[in-house]
Formats: structure tokens, C-alpha cells, sequence
């Protein structure tokens, strides 16, 4: 659980998500990109809503598989060589 109320990336929910542990994170920051369809999204600030997600997890035996398996797939997007890629891309746009 990642109830974090700014994020400039969010290693801990890559690292979660790599390996295979179901993650609940805030809708804020960088968050719901990086995680994804591979976490529940909750507002950091709604204590019910993250006790409610904890429940589903905990009550719903497909949804921790279902949250495992997208969380590799959703790693998997992120990881040195595109992010030095992208930075490569955006700053020969920004030259030209």
C-alpha cells in the first residue's frame, strides 16, 4: 500500500509490481501511469477507500492473481534504456 500524496516517479510500486506483489496506490503524481491497470487506485486522502481496496485484495483470490500478472507485464514497460530513450527523444525535439 502506496498511499502517497506526491511522487515524482514511485520506485516502491515498480519494485512491488516486479515482484509480484499486489499494490494499492493513490490516484495522484505519476502514479495511475506507472502502476497502470496493474494496482487499485485510491485517493491517498479517503481512509475508507483504502481499507476497501485492501479488503478486495484480501477477499478476492482472482483479483491478487489477476494484479500479479499485470504487474510484471506493467514493469516491464519501464526500465533504463527507453527512459534514456525517451529523455534522447525529447531533447532533439526541444534542439530542432
Amino acid at each position: 500500500v502506496f498511499p502517497s500524496l506526491y511522487e515524482g516517479f514511485g520506485f516502491p510500486v515498480l519494485e512491488a509490481l516486479l515482484t509480484r506483489t499486489p499494490v494499492i496506490t493513490s490516484t495522484t503524481s505519476s502514479l495511475p501511469e506507472l502502476a497502470g491497470d496493474a494496482a487499485l487506485l485510491v485517493d491517498p486522502l479517503d481512509v475508507d477507500a483504502i481499507v476497501n481496496a485492501l479488503a478486495c485484495v484480501v477477499d478476492n483470490p482472482n483479483l491478487l492473481i489477476t494484479l500479479r500478472e499485470r504487474g510484471v507485464e506493467q514493469a516491464r514497460k519501464f526500465n533504463w534504456d527507453a527512459a534514456a530513450a525517451a529523455a534522447l527523444d525529447a531533447l532533439e525535439a526541444a534542439a530542432r
